[in-house]
C-alpha cells in the first residue's frame, strides 16, 4: 500500500495529541510512516505504533534545537525522497505551515492548509476546508505533485491501531541555509494547568462582556468545571483584560474544539474567523441581537454574570 508522511509534533519523546489525529486521517490514504526528529525521537516509536505508524524514521542533531525551521525542513525532504510518499501530512501550527510551505516548494507540489477532513479520493486525497471566515466549507485536491497538507487539531478522532512502528535511522544532510536563524534564548510559558488552547476539546471564551480582568475568573471557573482552556475575544484582548496568547479570531489563534463556549461575545467577524470550526458553539449573551446567535448550536440570552455562575455550579453539581 502507498506511504504516507506525518511529521510527529512531540516533546522529548512525548507525542501531542494533534500527531495521533494525523495518523488516523493517515490510514484513510495509505500506510502512515511517522516522522520524529530532534530529541527524544526514538522514544516516540511505541505510541506511534499503537496509533498505526508502520514505521518511525528517527533523526537528532543539534540544529534542530538550535535553529528554526529549515534543519526539519532538510529532514522531512530527506524522509520524502526515501519514502516517495502519496501525501505528506503535519499539523497546522504556525512552525507546522511554514514547514509544510517549504517543502511543498522545494519539491514542487501543491499545498493545502488548516484541513478539517481527509479523505481518499480518485485522483488523490480530498481535503475539507473553511473558507472566508469559515463561511463556507470547501473540498479540494492537490493537482500538481505530492500533496502536502497541513490538519488542524481536533480535525479526527484519535483511533489506536496496532502497527508495526519498526525504527529506522533518518541519515539528514543539511543545507546552507539551516543554520541562517539561530535561537539565542528560551523562556519556558508559566503553566495554567488547562489544556493547550489549540488542541483543547473544550474551550471556553470572554469577550468585552466580561466587563474587566476582575471578572475573567468567571470564565476560568467554568472551563475549569470542564477540564477547559480559556481563550478571549480581541476585544479583551486589546483592553489588557487577557493575554494575547489566548486570543482567539482571524488575528489570534484558530481553534476547532468538540465545544465552544462564548460568554459576553458579540460574534465580529475577526472572531469567527478563529472558532466557527469548531463542532459545537454555545454562546451567552444579554444581546438578543448579537451576530453570534447566528452561528451558535445553542444560544443563551441571558447575563453572563448570572449564567455563566450557575452553569459552573450544575457542572461541579453533577460532577460530585
Amino acid at each position: 500500500m502507498a506511504e504516507v508522511l506525518v511529521l510527529v509534533d512531540h516533546v522529548d519523546g512525548a507525542v501531542r495529541k494533534p500527531t495521533l489525529e494525523l495518523l488516523t486521517l493517515a490510514r484513510r490514504i495509505g500506510d502512515p510512516v511517522a516522522v520524529a526528529l530532534g530529541a527524544g525521537a526514538g522514544a516516540t516509536a511505541g505510541v506511534l505504533g499503537e496509533h498505526g505508524a508502520v514505521k518511525v524514521l528517527t533523526a537528532d542533531a543539534p540544529e534542530f534545537a538550535d535553529y528554526l525551521v529549515v534543519p526539519k525542513v532538510d529532514a522531512l525532504q530527506a524522509a520524502f525522497d526515501v519514502v516517495g510518499p502519496v501525501a505528506v501530512l503535519v499539523v497546522s501550527s504556525a512552525e507546522g505551515k511554514e514547514i509544510a510551505a517549504r517543502l511543498a516548494v522545494r519539491v514542487g507540489s501543491g499545498i493545502i492548509t488548516d484541513a478539517t477532513d481527509l479523505e481518499a479520493g480518485e485522483q488523490g486525497p480530498v481535503a475539507t476546508q473553511a473558507a472566508f471566515a469559515a463561511s463556507y466549507t470547501t473540498k479540494s485536491r492537490v493537482s500538481k505533485g505530492v500533496p502536502v497538507i497541513t490538519v488542524k487539531p481536533n480535525s479526527a478522532p484519535v483511533e489506536p491501531a496496532a502497527a508495526a512502528g519498526t525504527v529506522e535511522a533518518l541519515t539528514v544532510s543539511f543545507g546552507g541555509t539551516a543554520t541562517g536563524t539561530k535561537v539565542t534564548s528560551r523562556t519556558p510559558r508559566e503553566s495554567t494547568g488547562r489544556p493547550e488552547l489549540t488542541e483543547a476539546a473544550i474551550v471556553v471564551s470572554g469577550g468585552r462582556g466580561v466587563n474587566g480582568a476582575e471578572n475573567f475568573p468567571l470564565i476560568e471557573a467554568l472551563a475549569d468545571s470542564l477540564g477547559a482552556a480559556v481563550g478571549a475575544s480581541r476585544a479583551a484582548v486589546d483592553a489588557g483584560w487577557y493575554p494575547h496568547t489566548s486570543q482567539v479570531g482571524q488575528t489570534g489563534k484558530s481553534v476547532s474544539p468538540q465545544l465552544y463556549i462564548a460568554s459576553g461575545i458579540s460574534g465580529a467577524i475577526q472572531h469567527r474567523a478563529g472558532m466557527q470550526t469548531s463542532k459545537t458553539i454555545v454562546a451567552v449573551n444579554k444581546d438578543a441581537e448579537a451576530p453570534i446567535f447566528d452561528l451558535v448550536d445553542y444560544g443563551v440570552v441571558g447575563d453572563l454574570f448570572t449564567v455563566v455562575p450557575q452553569l459552573t455550579e450544575e457542572i461541579n453539581t453533577r460532577k460530585g
